[in-house]
């Protein structure tokens, strides 16, 4: 889910290499917090935030898979 998560924000925003995923671990979830350049972060939320949710819900469907539950947050 990392991954996933570190490939669509890299491809969303224009410096690619400020972009950062920290995993926090519990027993049946995942917290995966966003870290992306101040200029950057409104791309990655988007227009009312469709862009966010879009993300989150891409994440969430990879979690089920894993049997997982996962949450993201959007870090400058």
């Amino acid at each position: 889910m990392k991954e996933l998560l570190e490939y669509l924000a890299r491809s969303l925003v224009d410096q690619p290499d400020d972009v950062r995923v920290d995993v926090i671990e519990g027993e049946s979830s995942e917290i995966l917090q966003l870290h992306v350049a101040q200029d950057d972060i409104g791309k990655v939320i988007g227009k009312q935030g469709r862009i966010a949710k879009s993300l989150r819900t891409l994440v969430k469907s990879a979690a089920v898979k894993d049997g997982k539950k996962a949450i993201v947050e959007i870090i400058d």
